[in-house]
């Protein structure tokens, strides 16, 4: 398929009173191909919502171009500039963004007002976005009246009824309740598939974008980490960072001595681990906690304790030492052990990470305040 939407070394800095010059957006350079549904994925500060606006046109870029189905739309070198009504998106952000004094009609049929198009046209388009929005028999009625999840859907039905080739979701469904949050990632789903757009989700809920996607982008302090399918993003995350950020992580800080690794804190019994030729010193052990196998203590595996055992709906959560460590891990209901219990772990196939970078952190928590 055609590249629908493509970034060239494109680049944000801003100069901020508090906090000094900030690169926002580093160099960022993608391609998200026609009918993809492709996520941007981060903490706060980390660039997803600014490279969202320069895709929208409501943010200039410093350095790089944009280019939308085939035609250029923001370009430094070229000095060029697209505004946003005509680079023909449909646009649906966390506020609703409906306007209280018109009726769901005059919301969804504003857009079409503004093209001036005829009144049949702008009857016949306004009433097949509501339909395939659920909203039919609400036309009159104004966004007081209506639900979260009901304003939401005008405000997607306002983005279909222009029949755009590109749909940017900013935070979409972050202001609704999770029930509902969940009923609409797949009507935005549907909606794609009905009509053929192509999406750019922005979203900091990692669960709703492996939902949703067809590809992720994963960014950490205005820099691009990983770009993948949600599985290979999940299962073979590049650092610590991307695996921390893609669901339940389970951290060991270990030592490497003489060919055996140890816990941190505990250089009487070996882990059952072999280190990579590349291990320095002092390394970290990625899992998930429900890939720890937990087994009786006359089991092969690391010799320990249960400190705290936590009951689920769906599965059972031990606290465990390791080292000077508290290491969470997660079984079936069928594995029962009692708190003071004595037990073994073992790392099934783990990862193998550098220690933490405490500078990288502290300008994480500093891009939060921008």
């Amino acid at each position: 398929m055609a590249d629908q939407i493509v970034l060239r070394h494109v680049t944000k800095k801003f100069t901020t009173k508090t906090l000094g010059d900030i690169v926002a957006v580093d160099d960022f350079n993608l391609s998200v191909s026609e009918g993809e549904c492709f996520s941007f994925l981060g903490p706060s500060g980390c660039g997803k919502s600014t490279t969202l606006r320069m895709i929208a046109g409501f943010e200039d870029l410093t350095e790089g171009e944009i280019e939308l189905c085939g035609r250029i739309v923001s370009s430094k070198k070229k000095n060029l500039y697209v505004p946003p009504e005509e680079r023909g998106l449909g646009m649906v952000f966390q506020a609703f963004a409906v306007w209280p004094h018109m009726n769901v009609f005059e919301n969804v049929a504003f857009p079409l007002r503004i093209q001036k198009m005829n009144k049949s046209d702008i009857d016949r388009r306004v009433a097949e976005a509501l339909k395939h929005t659920s909203l039919t028999g609400l036309e009159k009625t104004f966004p007081s009246d209506l639900s979260g999840g009901q304003q939401q859907r005008i405000a997607l039905a306002r983005a279909i009824v222009t029949n755009p080739k590109v749909m940017l979701l900013d935070e979409p469904l972050s202001n609704l309740d999770p029930k509902l949050r969940e009923t609409m990632r797949f009507e935005i789903k549907e909606l794609q598939r009905r009509f053929g757009f192509t999406i750019i989700f922005v979203t900091h809920d990692q669960a709703e974008a492996m939902a949703i996607s067809d590809r992720m982008m994963v960014c950490d302090m205005g820099r691009i980490v990983q770009i993948d399918t949600p599985e290979n993003l999940y299962n073979k995350p590049c650092n610590r960072f991307v695996h921390n950020f893609l669901g339940e992580s389970t951290f060991v800080n270990v030592l490497v001595k003489d060919g055996k690794v140890y816990a941190k804190g505990d250089e009487r019994q070996a882990l059952s681990l072999t280190a990579p030729k590349s291990a320095a010193a002092e390394m970290v052990v990625a899992t998930r906690p429900n890939e720890i196998a937990l087994t009786g203590p006359t089991e092969d595996g690391y010799q320990t304790h249960i400190e705290k055992r936590i009951f689920l709906t769906d599965r059972t959560e031990y606290l465990v030492p390791v080292g000077e460590q508290i290491v969470k891990v997660q079984t079936p209901h069928r594995v029962a052990f009692a708190e003071g219990e004595a037990c073994c772990v073992r790392f099934v196939e783990p990862m193998w990470y550098p220690v933490e970078d405490a500078a990288a952190e502290k300008e994480r928590s500093r891009r939060q305040l921008v």
